[in-house]
């Protein structure tokens, strides 16, 4: 099992070169020190309709500073999808050890039993000019590679998904996520709480558009 540790002092080990259909040469990798400032350039260009669906506590270089600051500090990992030609940082991908308690709570309510040594939760939020191009579809096995080597057999979402998200939900349903339950948001949205176990294999043919965070 691998530790946030050694994957900080060798990110090679989970580096992947992924061949997009539409020819783009794409790296998915640990985040790095050395990526916050192409981080906040990753941020700051979300779209306000990127920025309702994903769950970052900001978008300037103050929330990339720390979110490398972060790098193997807690119980977070974070992979990012490198365009390969311009460098830019196009995704990230993210992970969290940990579980709130209102997650185990809800999740309790459902019938389901959350715990630490066996569940993670996932979160994933692509560049707007990179959503609807497969990239999340084909970086989808090796999210369940890491979690695989993080020692965790489910998967939940990190912050559930929005229920306005059909392309999203349709995303996760077809690479195996099964929803367990529904709660409102601070703003009276709604949103799903989905998991995927990893015993269990995915539909078919998932959607080639993948998440639109």
């Amino acid at each position: 099992m691998l530790t946030l540790t050694e994957i900080a002092e060798d990110p090679l080990r989970l580096t992947n070169r992924l061949k997009p259909h539409d020819g783009s040469d794409v790296v998915l990798r640990p985040l790095t020190h050395a990526d916050t400032e192409r981080l906040a350039e990753f941020l700051d260009s979300l779209s306000s309709e990127s920025r309702h669906f994903s769950t970052f506590d900001g978008y300037d270089l103050a929330a990339a500073r720390e979110l490398c600051d972060a790098i193997a500090r807690y119980d977070k990992l974070r992979l990012v999808l490198e365009d390969v030609p311009s460098g830019r940082i196009v995704g990230l991908l993210e992970f969290s050890l940990a579980l709130t308690p209102t997650d185990i709570a809800r999740y309790q309510d459902a019938g389901i039993r959350l715990a630490e040594t066996t569940d993670c939760r996932f979160g994933p939020t692509l560049a707007d000019e990179y959503q609807g191009r497969g990239l999340g579809t084909l970086a989808f096995p090796f999210v369940t590679e890491v979690a695989r080597l993080l020692g965790r057999t489910r998967i939940i979402l990190w912050g559930g998904v929005r229920a306005d998200n059909p392309r999203a939900i349709r995303y996760y349903e077809k690479n195996g996520f099964r929803r367990a339950g529904s709660f409102t948001e601070a703003d009276g949205s709604v949103s799903l709480d989905m998991m995927l176990d990893l015993h269990r294999a995915p539909d078919p043919d998932p959607d080639p558009a993948g998440p639109s965070t």
